[in-house]
């Protein structure tokens, strides 16, 4: 190890033995740095480069996803005499925004009230079995929403926080608005410093319908948000329509149902997703968990139209592309989702960089490269200590697992591949090493 990175391993109380690095010139495939290169690591959220990389290369970058529309019946005088049905085919940012414009194309079309059902169709991906508190035990946390077909505002809330000091109290913002849905509006203010803020609001969501904050505030801590997973997925969909529908004015005579749509009938309209170099984006630099699984699913979509997308199907589809590319896997490779969240996975170093350099010779190139944090300027690697603006990487993390992968611009206009897995109890605790480990290879990798 270089000195620098060995004495950071050494503060961290991680040993040499639990670290999987390599350092390679891209392109060329020469090695500067070799250690642990082919043993089998938990590679935490570096597995996403995988899934994007697979869906740059299979579907292209500028790929959408679409999803129909139907309207069922006559309209008249502003009346849908009939149902509306939108069917879900998988698109990772159906988020509220563009679910308004959806409701508005609706409205575009002469419908002001509909005498029917709304009815929603998620039957692009099997239904999910997963318990989204299985991973870390709080299925709070927005990482935790499972895949949907129609995944709409990833299933969660943002609740905002802006102190009022006169009244004693912060105000508290809601977004989404789901209908059915109360929550308290103020907190009570506190003193004190900004700290463990989210645990003093005594917050309690385990009510889809009745949002409690019953601690406090601290004033200290100025506006800040809190995005939460909705306690009840399952129903999340129907308030957030309802709640947009009638805002926008539009009258609901049914009910907001599951079902399917008209099998052989054009549809209405579509609504186009960004495309995909655009999804990629936002999976790599802020590490969306679910967005990345939407990706995963989508690839086996791809693979059977007209049949649920499971998740052993997008295994399937993942390894046989990587084997096409890399050739037969080692022993003790395993994939296991398509966002790295998981205990399960297994992949090596040697690996990720041979994957790495595919992609630097691949047309897909620019669009996974711009897709990366920027080293010490954005996402998830805007903490680094490194130099700033030297290095696309992507970053991954979990308890006891931290790494980084990616391209190292260094002082002599060289581009590197470095990828770098940490697998301990103080993990974490080890990120100057990895900080450490770029600064060097920026470097040149100097002699040691």
């Amino acid at each position: 190890m270089p000195p620098e990175v060995d004495l950071a391993l050494q503060r961290a109380r991680v040993p040499h033995d639990a670290v999987a690095v390599l350092l390679q010139e891209a392109g060329t495939g020469r090695t500067l740095l070799s250690h642990n290169a082919q043993t089998a690591v938990n590679p935490a959220s570096l597995a996403k480069l995988l899934t994007t990389l697979a869906a740059l290369d299979q579907l292209g970058p500028a790929w959408t996803w679409s999803t129909p529309v139907w309207l069922q019946g006559s309209v008249s005088e502003g009346v849908l005499d009939g149902s509306l049905v939108i069917k879900g085919t998988g698109d990772p940012k159906l988020v509220v925004e563009r679910v308004w414009l959806l409701l508005r194309r609706v409205q575009q079309l002469g419908v002001r009230e509909i005498r029917g059902d709304i009815v929603l169709d998620r039957s692009a991906f099997a239904p999910q079995q997963t318990d989204p508190a299985e991973f870390d035990g709080d299925p709070t946390r927005p990482y935790n929403v499972q895949p949907d077909a129609l995944l709409l505002n990833f299933k969660s809330v943002t609740y905002s926080f802006v102190p009022d000091v006169p009244r004693g109290v912060a105000l508290v913002g809601v977004d989404p608005v789901l209908a059915g849905t109360q929550v308290d509006r103020t907190v009570r203010l506190s003193a004190g410093p900004c700290d463990d803020w989210r645990s003093g609001l005594k917050a309690n969501f385990a009510d889809a319908l009745r949002v409690r904050f019953a601690g406090s505030y601290p004033a200290a801590c100025g506006e800040l948000n809190w995005p939460v997973a909705d306690a009840d997925p399952a129903s999340y969909n129907a308030r957030l329509i309802e709640a947009l529908w009638r805002d926008m004015g539009g009258k609901l005579t049914g009910r907001i149902v599951d079902g399917s749509a008209p099998a052989g009938l054009k549809p209405s309209f579509e609504l186009k997703s960004s495309p995909l170099a655009e999804v990629v984006r936002d999976i790599n630099k802020f590490s969306n968990n679910v967005m990345a699984q939407q990706l995963f699913l989508t690839l086996a979509l791809q693979r059977q139209p007209g049949q649920p997308a499971t998740a052993d199907t997008a295994r399937t589809v993942l390894r046989e592309w990587l084997v096409a590319r890399t050739g037969e896997l080692p022993s003790g490779m395993h994939l296991d989702n398509g966002s790295g969240l998981s205990r399960e996975t297994r992949l090596s170093a040697a690996l990720m960089v041979r994957l790495l350099q595919l992609a630097w010779s691949s047309p897909a190139m620019p669009e996974l490269l711009s897709s990366l944090p920027i080293n010490g300027l954005d996402g998830t690697m805007r903490r680094s200590r490194a130099t700033p603006g030297r290095a696309h990487l992507k970053s991954g993390s979990l308890r006891d697992v931290a790494g980084l992968a990616g391209y190292v611009l260094s002082d002599s206009g060289r581009r590197y591949v470095l990828v770098a897995i940490i697998n301990h109890p103080n993990a974490n605790a080890a990120r100057p090493a990895l900080d450490a480990l770029v600064q060097w290879s920026l470097r040149d990798a100097p002699s040691r």
